[in-house]
């Protein structure tokens, strides 16, 4: 669910930012910048590797932050980066002021509307604005100048608020009623304990018209209160504690008022929990406290900023500019913040049956957007964090155990239903690849079974694979618009791309299958897989083009859909989910010669590809895709190019390597890598929870994820020269390309992996895992009859799949 810009406000908003990102340690610079601009839909504030709560400025955008946006509504304290819906955080929305609070003054008491973040949001400046991997900095240049910072470890975060010199008393104002726009608060309670510190819970209905959640909190401040007071939608009750409840979206927060001399700042030390509110105190007396204070705001900052370097530090890299090096570690700054921290510090969570479940020896995840990560940040985690990965997966199991079935797009404790196809199928079937589920490879595939079988029962949440029904009696899912959803999304509503999505599903099942000895299932799945055909209209013609043949919805009855009056446009919105059937009709990476074969044979295929990628463009100036590929917000339908903002293409580069044309995927690659900048327009399109920047990291890398279940990683040219990627203690991957300079093509002429030569485009999960060197050698021109161009060099179909 993504966009990107155009090209101009990407030169007038790059260099200030970038200025001002980079670190004291400029090996491994990060500008969390990158992607508050255009729907890129990160976020600059503060943040923990996969951390549980982040801390960062609220504008006018309901994403939190967008870096064009001339006011700071306060400082929220939840966010996702990247992600495409309309309600993503901001709960408790935090802003430090002047002036007075009482009947008249600039905080009218008597007008609640005086306590709407709309209305007392400060302007501020970008000048000074630091966004760095656990430190957030920025000017407030209202109230007589105020500078904030925020900092951030796995549970607890500290925010440090400067006065002017002049101000005398200082107010910081928490907002429980409002939080980023469009993210719906429906009710909160407050308590003010003692004289240093605010209790409470926030209740919103979140993502997409999802679920009700809550969220504890407590914040703890340095110094106590000189006067504190409550508001809510009658009024404001100066000296009051509490508790106070509100629903229904009203008005309620708190202010508390600080005596200030000689510019003194107040620091805040605060913890969330999805549990209870005792979790949210158990986090931060495990995080956030120091011999029974608050710890200092520079402590923790420093321990934030130690905690990111050693992550950040497991990949290293050699070769180009500062600029150059800042988008890479940016990119997988991006890619290792979620899923989230779900499991106090005490091992408890909340699961999806709203009980509280305890985790021992190990962390419990939540936040799962698996439709885009399957594609790409899965297998880096894999590849980067084992451990983890580990846990992810035994957190989609425990998912699947509470709430009755394996999930989609689960948001906190619920599913969301968002999205269509199956993605937590090649999800899983990747971490079992990777040896995540050792131990619980029988429990993980029944689960998979279930779901790729069946359907959830109407009474509970999930939907699973809602067309199923079709699916497994005709190898289709019908397009029907008026089909009755749990959610925002079901499958028959984009019937053609939920059949492409399903057969890759059971192409990955079928190789689990048969790797656990299930060789009836591996049969079926196999034969399912190659249900892609069954969605491919051979008569479909594209008219501008030319180009004969295209997958296309089809409806119940087994009749192919046509627009009344029209027949049925391969460019059109009907029958796929965030893009076209020029967009879908690459997703077939388990048959590539049966698509090939599809298109007319291997010759007309690839001068399709050409086609899609406007790739004599591309040869001659590879900023043409600016152009040729980049349109506008959300703009999903009516094309027939590549869509660099969106998932359901990512893997299409590769396509040109499995075909036998590597060099070409080269081309692409490199045209590609001009969206992503260090500036706020640095991300193309939706982060989308890591998933892009996942991208860009295996682009940049050598090394691609091929078909889901696989564990093939394609091959190709790196960005950079040199590369180390820790697998695990003990063990380092490295990748060689002296050749490589970043924004010049240079093409593979050889491989050689541990002191011998490849010949095929791929290593298998177990090569790299082996940690040994991939030496690449490259060349200013193709060799467009060498490395990977022979039949022998390209993969065969994944185990078991049947032709």
């Amino acid at each position: 669910m993504s966009r990107f810009q155009v090209g101009a406000l990407l030169a007038a908003l790059v260099l200030p930012v970038a200025l001002q990102a980079a670190p004291a340690d400029n090996s491994m610079p990060v500008n969390t910048f990158i992607g508050t601009q255009d729907e890129g839909n990160t976020f600059p504030g503060a943040s923990a590797p996969f951390g549980m709560i982040q801390v960062g400025p609220i504008t006018d955008h309901y994403a939190g932050y967008r870096y064009s946006d001339k006011k700071i509504r306060g400082f929220g304290h939840s966010f996702l980066s990247g992600a495409g819906c309309w309600e993503q955080g901001g709960q408790l929305s935090v802003l430090p002021v002047t002036g007075t609070i009482g009947p008249g003054g600039n905080f009218d008491t008597k007008k609640p509307d005086s306590f709407n973040h709309k209305t007392y949001a400060a302007e501020y400046t970008h000048e000074g604005e630091v966004g760095q991997a656990g430190y957030y900095k920025v000017k407030l240049t209202s109230y007589g100048g105020i500078t904030a910072e925020a900092t951030a470890l796995t549970r607890a975060a500290a925010e440090r608020y400067t006065f002017d010199a002049k101000a005398g008393a200082g107010h910081v104002l928490l907002n429980l009623g409002q939080a980023n726009e469009r993210h719906s608060v429906i009710g909160s309670e407050v308590r003010v304990v003692g004289d240093r510190a605010v209790e409470g819970r926030i209740i919103t209905r979140s993502f997409c018209g999802g679920a009700k959640y809550a969220t504890w909190f407590r914040m703890e401040f340095d110094r106590p209160f000189a006067a504190r007071g409550i508001w809510d939608d009658r009024a404001g009750w100066a000296n009051v504690d509490g508790p106070s409840q509100q629903g229904e979206a009203k008005p309620h927060g708190v202010w508390l008022s600080f005596d200030l001399k000689n510019g003194q700042s107040v620091t805040a030390v605060s913890a969330i929990s999805h549990v209870d509110a005792e979790g949210a105190r158990l986090n931060l007396k495990a995080e956030g406290m120091e011999g029974g204070k608050p710890m200092s705001f520079d402590a923790m900052k420093a321990k934030a900023q130690a905690n990111w370097q050693r992550e950040l530090g497991s990949v290293r890299i050699e070769g180009g500019s500062n600029d150059d090096r800042t988008v890479f570690y940016t990119a997988l700054y991006h890619a290792l913040l979620q899923p989230l921290t779900g499991n106090d510090a005490d091992g408890r969570y909340r699961g999806y049956d709203d009980v509280v479940h305890t985790a021992k020896d190990w962390t419990y995840y939540e936040f799962f957007s698996l439709w885009d990560t399957y594609r790409a940040q899965n297998q880096l985690l894999a590849l980067l964090r084992p451990q983890r990965a580990r846990d992810i997966a035994n957190s989609v199991l425990k998912i699947r155990e509470q709430s009755g079935w394996l999930p989609r797009w689960g948001y906190a404790n619920f599913e969301t239903n968002i999205m269509t196809g199956d993605p937590v199928t090649p999800f899983l079937v990747d971490l079992w690849r990777f040896g995540a589920l050792k131990g619980r490879e029988r429990e993980a595939y029944t689960a998979l079974r279930e779901n790729a079988f069946g359907v959830p029962a109407f009474g509970i949440r999930p939907q699973g694979r809602s067309g199923n029904p079709s699916y497994l009696r005709q190898g289709f899912v019908q397009y029907d618009r008026g089909f009755i959803s749990k959610g925002m999304d079901t499958d028959p509503h984009h019937g053609a791309s939920a059949t492409l999505e399903y057969a890759l599903a059971d192409s990955s099942l079928a190789t689990m299958a048969k790797a656990l000895g299930h060789t009836k299932d591996a049969q079926v799945l196999a034969q399912r897989a190659l249900n892609w055909k069954k969605v491919w209209d051979p008569t479909v013609v594209d008219e501008p083009t030319g180009q004969r043949g295209f997958p296309r919805p089809r409806l119940l009855d087994g009749s192919w859909f046509a627009d009344v009056g029209s027949g049925f446009d391969p460019r059109g919105d009907h029958g796929f989910h965030e893009g076209t059937a020029w967009q879908y009709q690459w997703l077939v990476p388990q048959d590539v010669p049966g698509l090939a074969a599809a298109m007319g044979g291997t010759s007309q295929a690839l001068r399709r590809l050409d086609q899609f990628f406007d790739y004599e463009a591309l040869v001659a100036d590879p900023a043409a895709v600016r152009k040729s590929w980049v349109v506008g917000p959300y703009s999903y339908y009516s094309q027939f190019r590549y869509n660099p903002n969106n998932e359901p293409d990512l893997h299409s580069p590769w396509m040109y390597t499995l075909m036998g044309q590597p060099w070409k995927t080269t081309t692409v690659l490199r045209a590609a890598e001009t969206l992503f900048g260090n500036g706020p327009s640095g991300v193309t399109g939706n982060d989308d929870l890591g998933t892009m920047s996942a991208w860009y990291l295996f682009s940049a890398l050598g090394i691609y994820p091929d078909v889901p279940g696989s564990g093939r990683f394609l091959l190709h040219a790196p960005r950079f020269s040199r590369a180390e990627i820790d697998l695990a203690p003990g063990r380092v991957l490295r990748i060689e390309a002296p050749e490589a300079k970043p924004g010049e093509r240079r093409y593979v002429q050889s491989v050689n992996y541990a002191g011998r030569p490849v010949s095929r485009v791929w290593l298998d999960w177990e090569q790299l895992q082996s940690a040994g060197t991939i030496s690449y050698k490259l060349a200013p021109q193709p060799d467009t009859a060498g490395w990977g161009t022979r039949a022998a060099d390209l993969p065969k179909a994944p185990a078991g799949l049947a032709r």
